[in-house]
């Protein structure tokens, strides 16, 4: 993290700060609705303690449904310009590496008190969506409200038992209703998520290995499947985000937003899809090229991880934009989506809570908190912040799994090439979801490739997997 210019540490001057920091009852000068008597509950990891958001369903007449969304009013404590802001500002986000979590705001803040925790009074945005019988946007607003979470869930279970597979967890079996409401929201999920590919954003797959750990060893590399409890809270935030992206529109504002605007190489998309007997047009389209990922899925999908993690190469990072009022933007292109902003974590990403300031300026009709041209460095600096926390946290895990793989050095895998530069050749092996370096590969290698590979040495302190090429 030092290396990258990132810090682990709080300044005493922060810390000082947080040590005055008490809870305020409510926000008196944003006149809060008091919300804390609807269904709102959290679905998050099991072992999470700093919960961003609770979400809600209330079914309307014709089959419409309303979702609240209620995103945590992180700057109700953290003040603009304040040591503990300018932190967060600094990082930009929080770090997960596979050992070790380093918060971007102080646990006191983050696991606390501006976590919407369960049975606690929290102060929080809501968006405020009505959606009809086919899953489609009338009306949204954003406003300020008193929250109270009643069930704190976790993906696994709640996924569970939506698909028949266990019983409903006790913690939401306490509250009356719960079980319907969570039927109520998978099944709009459900129609969000069908028209958002319907218009092209891409359905992919990201392979992710979560390390499991046994007496400071790591006994396995565990794939981290989708299920309907992820979906449920993938598609809402979508949704809110794009429905703050419209609310700043409409109010004058400018958003911050991460875009991929075009693929970095296309042509090499266009190439993979050929190989696979399928035709995608010259110029980018996530349409087709969604189409392409949808069939892919249905006819391999022991292979759809892989070809999924390489196609996300080949699209090229996001980065953080300004995107002004009344003027024309090419949007996200992976999402298929003209306007949408990040809003839903401003416990964990800078960007969100820059967002959450501009809402409550738009709100109170005061000027925006910052300038355009600090906004646009905020964008570069988010963007190369951003990058150096996914090196940080992608080295730890190649840590990691340099670990678990010392011991099969000599074995053969399946592999697909996921990089391919004159820094060298990376590949991905399938079983478990682990990358590394190719050795004396030469330059006829492309992503998306699929090749075997033998396993020739492992480094640890480095984070060094090294391949050899058999076939």
């Amino acid at each position: 993290m030092l290396d990258r210019g990132l810090l682990p540490d709080f300044k005493p001057e922060t810390l000082r700060e947080l040590d005055r920091i008490n809870l305020p009852a409510t926000d008196a000068k944003s006149k809060p609705r008091d919300l804390r008597d609807l269904l709102w509950c959290s679905i998050d990891h099991s072992d999470t303690h700093s919960i961003d958001q609770l979400t809600c369903a209330e079914a309307l007449p014709n089959n419409e449904v309303k979702i609240y969304v209620a995103i945590s009013d992180v700057d109700a404590l953290v003040k603009l310009g304040s040591a503990i802001d300018m932190h967060a500002r600094h990082n930009t986000c929080s770090i997960y590496t596979s050992v070790e979590m380093y918060p971007m705001l102080h646990r006191k803040l983050s696991s606390d008190f501006t976590s919407l925790s369960q049975a606690k009074d929290r102060l929080a945005m809501v968006v405020e969506m009505i959606f009809d019988s086919r899953g489609y946007l009338k009306s949204s607003q954003v406003y300020t409200a008193l929250v109270k979470n009643r069930a704190k869930l976790n993906y696994n279970s709640i996924s569970a038992w939506l698909e028949g597979k266990e019983p409903l967890p006790e913690v939401a079996a306490r509250v009356m209703g719960l079980d319907a409401n969570l039927r109520l929201q998978d099944g709009i999920a459900a129609k969000l998520s069908s028209l958002r590919h319907e218009r092209g954003a891409l359905d992919y797959e990201i392979p992710l290995a979560h390390p499991v750990f046994e007496d400071d060893k790591v006994k396995e590399l565990a794939s981290v499947p989708t299920n309907r409890a992820r979906d449920i809270v993938t598609d809402f935030m979508i949704a809110a985000n794009q429905a703050v992206a419209f609310f700043l529109i409409e109010h004058n504002y400018p958003s911050f937003r991460r875009v991929v605007k075009t693929p970095a190489r296309w042509d090499r998309i266009n190439a993979l899809a050929a190989l696979r007997g399928w035709k995608l047009p010259q110029e980018p389209s996530s349409e087709s090229l969604n189409k392409f990922l949808q069939n892919q899925k249905t006819t391999h999908p022991n292979a759809f991880a892989s070809l999924s993690y390489a196609i996300s190469k080949l699209l090229g990072a996001g980065e953080y934009s300004i995107e002004l009022p009344n003027v024309s933007y090419s949007g996200n292109f992976c999402l298929a989506m003209k306007d949408y902003t990040h809003s839903t974590a401003p416990n964990r990403r800078f960007p969100d809570l820059i967002t959450q300031r501009l809402l409550k300026a738009s709100l109170s009709g005061n000027p925006s908190p910052y300038g355009i041209p600090e906004l646009e460095a905020l964008a570069g600096h988010c963007t190369k912040m951003e990058d150096a926390v996914k090196k940080v946290e992608r080295q730890v895990a190649k840590s990691v799994a340099a670990m678990h793989l010392h011991t099969r050095i000599g074995e053969h895998f399946e592999a697909i090439v996921t990089g391919a530069s004159q820094k060298g050749t990376w590949v991905q092996i399938r079983h478990p979801h682990v990358e590394g370096k190719l050795m004396d590969a030469g330059t006829d290698l492309d992503v998306g490739e699929r090749v075997t590979v033998k396993l020739i040495s492992t480094n640890v302190d480095k984070g060094f997997i090294d391949f050899q090429l058999i076939a």
